[in-house]
């Protein structure tokens, strides 16, 4: 798969650009409904996708070698389902020909969390 091809299955939906908390005894990771400054909320891409490793070094990228392994990530995530070898769902962006419509079927953060610049004013 092409990195642009890669690339087309991200959704919208902001889900894996909450904050996440780690529990320093167990390793659970809890996560919260605050998302990274860089997400636009209104339409689920990030702001600064290009230099998001730099503006934000925490953030992780999604490869198909670290997707199997991220336990955070929804069971609606496209890189998740795909590498756990099920097709995407009907919703899906690349399906329908809409990026709209993860959001009206109810499948990303949009109205559901804030921006971490709210947050920790």
């Amino acid at each position: 798969m092409s990195t642009e091809e890669w690339e087309s299955l991200c959704d919208g939906c902001g889900m894996c650009c909450r904050l996440k908390e780690e529990d320093d005894e167990t390793g659970e990771i809890a996560l919260t409904q605050i998302a990274c400054r860089l997400l636009d909320l209104d339409t689920g891409q990030c702001s600064g996708y290009n230099e998001r490793h730099i503006k934000v070094p925490e953030c992780l990228p999604l490869t198909p070698d670290n997707v199997k392994g991220l336990k955070w990530l929804p069971c609606s995530c496209a890189y998740r389902m795909l590498a756990q070898g099920y097709d995407l769902p009907d919703w899906h962006p690349l399906i329908t020909g809409s990026p709209e419509s993860p959001h009206e079927a109810g499948y990303t953060i949009r109205n559901r969390a804030i921006s971490e610049d709210d947050a920790f004013q």
